[in-house]
């Protein structure tokens, strides 16, 4: 997968992928031609059996300045149609992401600007330089986050997405910790060695169970304290309890040993 133009898909030995915005000249900003290219990056991690997670990152030193100029200046001279086009290849950029069968970690630095929330909001995890910049810029320029608005909502709430769609304030990295749009921050300098320290401990832990945690994780968000949820999760404990890696698990545990999948970190 080498001959992308705008994005960059890494395969780590130990087992997970890296999946890099690649267009720094332009500070990773969206294209046409970036969404299509991050939709089969995606689709060719889904059908890798062999990755426990993914990462996204953005290449040099912002995440994502949202959407490219050009192509914002093209869209201008569409009509409904082909816009409704356009919406529809980013929305399913956005719900591909998002299901992603595999856990996701997105990590960010500087800039993270309109779609590029929307990439973070969709990821399970996220971590970030404490002196980021993020923003639901939209409205600055006349839009509306409209596509990524339900994972935003999902991820900070409501009322936080409420603000910050209507204002288009720019917020901190530290800010997204506070608002659970970021799972953690750190000192820019630290950031890629907090992101070992992620990874090390993702790399602990089994890759069956981690899908299966991310399935049941949405179901029981998105579904009220009912008969039919305590049935789907019973079943999601006996199924995982009788698999393969389950039974590892648990010998391994009894036998005060490491399972098999657990690799050491890095020196």
């Amino acid at each position: 997968m080498n001959d992308f133009k705008t994005v960059q898909l890494e395969v780590d030995s130990r087992g997970f992928a890296t999946l890099w915005l690649n267009r720094p000249e332009k500070n990773n900003a969206f294209n046409a031609e970036m969404i299509r290219e991050l939709v089969l990056a995606i689709d060719h991690v889904q059908s890798d059996k062999s990755l426990r997670f993914m990462l996204l990152r953005g290449r040099g030193k912002h995440f994502s300045a949202g959407a490219d100029l050009a192509w914002m200046q093209h869209s201008a001279k569409l009509d409904f149609e082909a816009n409704l086009t356009d919406a529809r290849e980013l929305a399913e950029l956005m719900y591909s992401l998002y299901h992603l069968k595999l856990p996701t970690l997105a990590v960010v630095q500087g800039a993270a600007f309109g779609g590029a929330v929307g990439l973070i909001a969709c990821c399970d995890m996220a971590i970030g330089a404490a002196d980021a910049q993020l923003s639901l810029s939209e409205v600055r320029i006349g839009l509306a986050p409209a596509v990524i608005s339900p994972f935003v909502v999902k991820a900070i709430g409501e009322r936080a997405t409420r603000r910050y769609s209507m204002t288009g304030e720019r917020f901190s990295g530290e800010r997204a910790r506070e608002l659970g749009l970021l799972s953690e921050s750190y000192d820019a300098a630290e950031l890629d060695a907090s992101l070992d320290g992620w990874i090390d401990n993702l790399l602990l832990n089994s890759p069956q169970a981690m899908r299966a945690s991310k399935d049941l994780m949405r179901e029981a968000g998105s579904m009220s304290l009912s008969p039919a949820l305590r049935r789907y999760t019973e079943n999601a404990i006996a199924r995982i309890r009788v698999s393969p890696e389950g039974q590892e698990g648990l010998n391994a545990f009894l036998e005060k040993r490491k399972p098999t999948w657990t690799q050491e970190p890095q020196q």
